[in-house]
């Protein structure tokens, strides 16, 4: 009989934990920065916006449920389970967010999530931003695969998918309840070395 003996881990333990999440400079003078306590302002007004709500299930009532989430983002990072940055001027407070779910490290994936406010829209901010951390996450991180999921019926993400090289694998069905119901959702990855 032949022993198998486990794999080692895509990205170690601790690469995330023993540093601390950088900034990322962005084309325009924006930044990817860690969320901090100054906004939470910027996280109500985004779960209060129709188009964010429609697509992101996230809610937070209050600037003190927002300091409590974005404390939970620092936790996550700690914990290597998340990391999650704000969109942001130098200086500034948020205009978006962007960061990675679900970090197997072991397995080395990870799935993006993005949202910006109105004012941030149309000018492919979120493209930039999508490139610059998978970038992070391929080459700095060590991740193997990265997801992008987005329910068929939004044709923008589906749009920053593209733009930003992320290959159409398919559909899952009926895989995700949304307010309206359930939708149907487009899975696009980028694997190390596609870029």
């Amino acid at each position: 009989m032949t022993t198998v003996w486990p794999l080692p881990p895509v990205v170690p333990a601790g690469r995330m934990a023993d540093s601390e999440q950088p900034v990322l400079d962005l084309p325009g003078g924006l930044e990817l920065r860690p969320w901090q306590p100054a906004d939470a302002e910027s996280l109500v007004t985004a779960s209060q916006d129709p188009d964010i709500r429609q697509w992101n299930l996230f809610s937070v009532g209050t600037v003190e449920e927002a300091r409590v989430r974005i404390g939970r983002m620092h936790e996550r990072w700690r914990a290597e389970q998340g990391a999650i940055w704000a969109i942001a001027r130098p200086g500034e407070v948020a205009i978006g967010l962007i960061g990675w779910n679900e970090i197997d490290l072991q397995g080395g994936s990870a799935e993006i999530l993005y949202w910006v406010l109105p004012a941030a829209r149309g000018g492919g901010v979120v493209v930039a931003a999508t490139e610059r951390l998978s970038r992070w996450a391929l080459d700095e991180l060590g991740l193997h695969r990265l997801r992008l999921r987005h329910s068929v019926a939004n044709a923008a993400s589906c749009r920053v998918a593209e733009k930003a090289g992320y290959t159409l694998e398919g559909t899952l069905r009926s895989s995700l309840l949304h307010a309206d119901g359930w939708h149907d959702m487009h899975l696009h990855a980028l694997l190390q070395g596609d870029l």
